[in-house]
């Protein structure tokens, strides 16, 4: 696959996590507080579990299908961090998914980044030890907050959401890494329960935690 065809690519794929920020969690927002009634920050929320899934989660999962290297995905994420980070500088924020309280959006981008880009460097090419962390973040934080969300009105942690999240990032990892990727997928749903606000957030912590076991089950095993 040329440089060309990797482009055409990453314009295809900045193209629809465009779509998914602007046009369709804005009409998820409108709908929510309008139409259903849900309170602002509740709906917000559900916006930036939305945008976990079906931006940054299904990006992740189409990098080792359409990348052979670490250039466009670099490219995406530098765009991508500067465009979160822009609106809380300049205090016009993106309301239907961002809060001034804290840029954890930004966090979310950035992580993504280093874990995707540095499994293809420390495992020669192999993008799914980098892939799978940003899945657990994405699928797993995603499925967690939406369940809490559900559950209260505000943004808290709870042991519910935790597990709801094991459900989903123990199988995967399993059947993606065998039983270090099972591991790394209990481990970060444990420790996406504590964080270090407003500094260290679980789109740190979670996928940091992962990597590390991941990157550690190669070495000894």
């Amino acid at each position: 696959m040329n440089l060309l065809m990797e482009g055409i690519y990453a314009a295809i794929l900045l193209t629809w996590v465009i779509i998914v920020v602007h046009p369709i969690t804005r009409y998820t927002y409108y709908y929510m507080v309008e139409k259903k009634k849900i309170p602002h920050i509740k709906a917000v929320y559900y916006n930036r579990k939305i945008i976990h899934i079906f931006a940054g989660g299904l990006a992740a999962l189409l990098v080792p299908y359409l990348f052979e290297t670490p250039l466009y995905p670099a490219i995406i994420v530098v765009i991508l961090a500067i465009a979160t980070y822009i609106p809380h500088r300049k205090g016009e924020l993106m309301y239907w998914f961002q809060t001034p309280d804290n840029m954890y959006e930004v966090h979310f981008v950035i992580m993504w980044g280093i874990v995707v880009i540095s499994s293809w460097y420390i495992f020669n090419g192999n993008w799914w030890y980098g892939v799978l962390p940003a899945v657990f973040m994405a699928f797993g934080d995603g499925v967690t907050g939406i369940v809490r969300n559900a559950l209260y009105n505000k943004r808290t942690k709870s042991w519910i959401g935790n597990l709801a999240m094991a459900l989903v990032t123990i199988p995967i990892g399993y059947i993606v890494l065998g039983w270090i990727g099972g591991l790394a997928g209990l481990l970060a749903s444990i420790i996406e329960h504590y964080e270090l606000a407003p500094l260290i957030d679980d789109n740190i912590t979670v996928p940091l935690v992962s990597f590390l076991t991941i990157l550690i089950g190669g070495i000894i095993s």
